[in-house]
């Protein structure tokens, strides 16, 4: 079992920026991909950004060249930095972890984007 927690959500005016963080504990050695989706009002959850152990990474078509993922493999790790917010960002954010046996999610972060 895998456990995430996600902080670094907040209210911020359009083309600002937030760092969110999410922290993994229990079965982190069998973790492979680890990723950020969102799901705002009324919307389907959807896939922002994915990294592998291996360092590839996969971004949504609307956060390509605002966003970037990172991990910390030393710190278990997985970070979004989020720039040029927009309106339509808004929503709330989940932490996604991937090993051989399942999928793990975050409780999720509220990202609210103010015009």
């Amino acid at each position: 079992q895998v456990q995430l927690v996600e902080s670094g959500g907040g209210l911020v005016r359009a083309g600002g920026s937030l760092r969110l963080s999410c922290a993994a504990s229990g079965s982190i050695f069998t973790i492979n991909a680890m990723g950020w989706y969102r799901q705002a009002p009324g919307k389907q959850r959807e896939l922002v950004a994915a990294t592998t152990s291996g360092g590839s990474t996969n971004y949504a078509d609307s956060v390509k060249g605002r966003f970037t993922i990172s991990r910390d493999n030393a710190k278990n790790g997985v970070f979004l930095q989020m720039n040029s917010l927009k309106p339509e960002d808004t929503a709330v954010y989940y932490c996604n972890a991937e090993d051989y046996s399942g999928s793990y999610w975050g409780q999720g972060t509220q990202v609210t984007v103010s015009s």
